[in-house]
């Protein structure tokens, strides 16, 4: 199967465009989407553009059936003939995502409007004892069959996020902690989806569902996406667009902290001491219970020095934190700030504002990357 993207026809493996669209029916299906019910009136107001741009691209978004009229939403109020108002059309489209975690993998099927229509979750470690390509045949399939209880949706797009090494144009994926190198999950993907399919890193995924679909980040300036669960990561966004290196994701996993009680070392690696094991090594060590005070302060301690560290060197306006990691204390986010303030060294305070999509923060990510061909040029993916 193929869609129209741009001026070209695509199928198969396209790079996900973790950014706004900047043409007028993007424009536009954004501002239904955030402002429905809403007025074409009103749509003139919020993005911008023309009348006559913006009835066009309401026409055309109306005869491929992304928005659709409401007038059961009329008010009865008012003088002059009615507006009809516009929302979203929930109904006619869906797209199917996966975030692979080195725990747990999340499956999801989702509307246009980034609303969770179904999900599934298994432990990763479920699949740990086959070969990787058995593994993501399974994953494949299991998606496959979940998009196919929504027959009566066309679906438009897959997406997958993960950690490791992803090639974004190829969809080819390393993930060394579950062993797997130079895998085609975006082929593998598209095969039993039969529609183009995007692969990211997952921490820019869950930086795209802050921008695209939460509206929580800002489209100016730059927000600093910090990641911390049984892995590590970060990704910036800079003026409304997730920065996706042109050789890959980096990564913050060798960062050097001071580990305190969480290693025996003085100086240790900071994936290497976040994660559960960690932890339980830790209080096993201390002879105490693992949530004990004194591992969780370390680690909350740990995570805002880490976190200050890549303020100090990339000195973002925002910084947004997912991952159990830093919700596991007892105080929550606190200490955490408390390390951060204590360890930054630009001037200024800069609040550490946690993810608004709390723990289906993974499944956020893979419904944003399936989402985003469609919020960068809506007409090309639905136009057939």
């Amino acid at each position: 199967m193929t869609a129209k993207f741009g001026a070209m026809t695509i199928s198969g493996v396209v790079a996900a465009p973790l950014h706004f669209g900047t043409g007028p029916a993007a424009a536009v299906l954004n501002a239904v989407r955030v402002g429905a019910p809403a007025t074409r009136d009103q749509l003139v107001a919020d993005t911008g553009l023309s009348a006559a741009t913006v009835n066009r691209q309401v026409n055309a978004l109306l005869d491929v059936g992304l928005v659709v009229e409401r007038p059961d939403l009329l008010s009865s109020s008012g003088v002059g003939r009615p507006k009809r108002p516009l929302t979203l059309d929930g109904e006619r489209y869906c797209v199917a995502g996966i975030h692979i975690g080195a725990r747990r993998t999340a499956l999801v099927i989702a509307d246009v409007g980034g609303r969770t229509l179904y999900s599934h979750a298994i432990r990763t470690q479920e699949l740990t004892g086959t070969d990787a390509e058995t593994a993501i045949g399974r994953l494949c399939d299991l998606l496959s069959e979940l998009a196919g209880r929504f027959s009566g949706r066309r679906v438009l797009w897959g997406g997958a996020a993960l950690g490791g090494v992803v090639d974004e144009d190829t969809g080819v994926v390393d993930h060394p902690i579950l062993g797997w190198a130079r895998q085609p999950l975006g082929q593998r993907l598209h095969a039993v989806l039969g529609v183009p399919v995007s692969v990211a890193e997952h921490v820019q995924a869950m930086a795209a569902a802050e921008l695209l679909l939460a509206s929580t980040v800002t489209r100016t300036g730059s927000s600093l996406v910090f990641y911390a669960r049984e892995t590590v990561g970060m990704a910036l966004i800079i003026d409304g667009d997730v920065h996706q290196p042109a050789r890959g994701a980096g990564t913050i996993a060798g960062l050097p902290v001071r580990p305190g009680v969480l290693d025996t070392e003085p100086v240790a690696a900071l994936q290497g001491v976040i994660g559960t094991a960690a932890t339980k090594a830790a209080a096993a060590r201390l002879g105490v219970a693992d949530s004990a005070g004194v591992v969780a302060d370390d680690r909350a301690r740990v995570l805002g020095e880490a976190v200050a560290t890549m303020r100090d060197v990339l000195n973002p306006d925002e910084i947004v934190v997912a991952g159990d990691a830093f919700s596991a204390h007892p105080h929550g986010l606190a200490p955490v700030q408390a390390a951060f303030d204590a360890a930054t060294l630009l001037p200024g305070p800069l609040e550490i504002v946690p993810t608004c999509f709390g723990v289906q923060v993974t499944e956020s990510a893979a419904i944003a990357v399936a989402l985003s061909a469609l919020y960068a040029d809506p007409l090309g993916v639905v136009g057939e």
